[in-house]
């Protein structure tokens, strides 16, 4: 950013930032834009982790499909072959439902447990299974949330001392500083814009990935209530 090719007369220092070269107006823009652009960094890194981590949890193939077929395999008590499917589509989802299915499974051939506490074994099982997997889904979320804030305010916080530069240039006697004026200006509209853009991509970050996170969890849900209603149907 403080390639003199950005400046005029080749000078960083003292020279103004190239018309419309935004790397120059960048470094013109004073000390809270180095922090503007690492947490603009910190959205885009946690962004990427997030996408990754939540990818790998949906597990291989497409999430809706798999709840289906291990609907259609309940309904046939084929339950080796959904716990068999839950191995091949691996991530959380498939963690919860395996477990689930294993409990089903278990709950079959222990007759010293009746239908109710089979059907409350097994529900326990899912909400277990279901507990451990969802901090790994959520974890960094707080920290993209907190970032739209502090983005906003840093934001402001680098447009205020902007524009108490641009201030100071026409509190001067006599002609205002014209140099100094301009780079107050900048130096505010630099910090603001960064900052939106900022705080902008973390909310559509963060409500992406929790819409992703509240559809596992619905996939969860929908085939947890299919083991445990497909129990208490097939055994009296």
């Amino acid at each position: 950013m403080g390639n003199p090719a950005n400046f005029e007369g080749g000078d960083p220092e003292n020279g103004h930032p190239l018309s419309g070269n935004y790397f120059g107006m960048v470094y013109k823009a004073g000390v809270v834009v180095p922090v503007l652009l690492g947490l603009l960094l910190m959205v885009i890194v946690f962004s990427i982790e997030r996408a990754f981590v939540i990818s790998r949890a949906a597990g291989k193939g497409n999430v809706d499909k798999f709840v289906k077929k291990i609907q259609g395999l309940l309904s046939t008590g084929n339950i080796d072959s959904a716990i068999a499917e839950c191995d091949k589509q691996e991530g959380s989802v498939a963690n919860v439902i395996k477990a689930g299915l294993r409990k089903y499974k278990e709950a079959s051939v222990d007759e010293t447990l009746d239908k109710e506490h089979s059907v409350l074994a097994i529900q326990k099982e899912i909400e277990e299974a279901t507990a451990l997997e969802m901090p790994m889904l959520e974890k960094n979320l707080t920290i993209i949330a907190t970032l739209v804030s502090i983005g906003t305010l840093t934001g402001l916080l680098g447009t205020v001392t902007g524009m108490i530069k641009a201030f100071s240039a026409l509190a001067t006697g006599g002609a205002p500083d014209q140099a100094q004026l301009a780079n107050g200006i900048s130096e505010a509209l630099i910090n603001t814009a960064t900052g939106i853009f900022t705080s902008t991509l973390a909310i559509v970050s963060y409500n992406f990935f929790t819409s992703k996170i509240d559809k596992l969890t619905y996939s969860i849900d929908e085939a947890g209530f299919s083991i445990v209603q497909t129990y208490a149907a097939t055994h009296k």
